[in-house]
């Protein structure tokens, strides 16, 4: 699926996730609320708050009633494997594919490293 026919709640729970990844909100520390990150994104607040939920349904963030949302320990860890699972699942292969159609080999790859 191309990522501009994805749901908006699902290419910001990516950003959410790109930035717990990258420790820019890292495990204990707070979330934006829900209204902050919708107007940073330009987003409906209720579509953010479907991708929060999605979170806390998978226990990557925890929510402490007035006060806010919490990244929830060991959910950098999580996330970044999943990323590795649906990377080495969904991309990868047709990476691979395009390589092969290229004679790109691993090694011209190395090379470049």
């Amino acid at each position: 699926m191309s990522d501009d026919t994805r749901p908006v709640y699902l290419k910001l729970r990516d950003l959410i996730a790109a930035a717990i990844i990258e420790g820019r909100y890292e495990e204990g520390e707070m979330l934006p609320s829900v209204r902050a990150f919708a107007t940073e994104q330009g987003a409906n607040p209720l579509t953010v708050a479907k991708a929060y939920q999605q979170f806390q349904a998978d226990g990557l963030i925890r929510v402490q009633r007035g006060v806010g949302m919490f990244v929830a320990k060991g959910a950098a860890e999580q996330l970044r494997e999943r990323e590795r699972r649906r990377f080495l699942d969904e991309e990868w292969p047709a990476v691979r594919e395009r390589m092969d159609r290229l004679g790109i080999v691993l090694e011209n790859l190395i090379e470049r490293a």
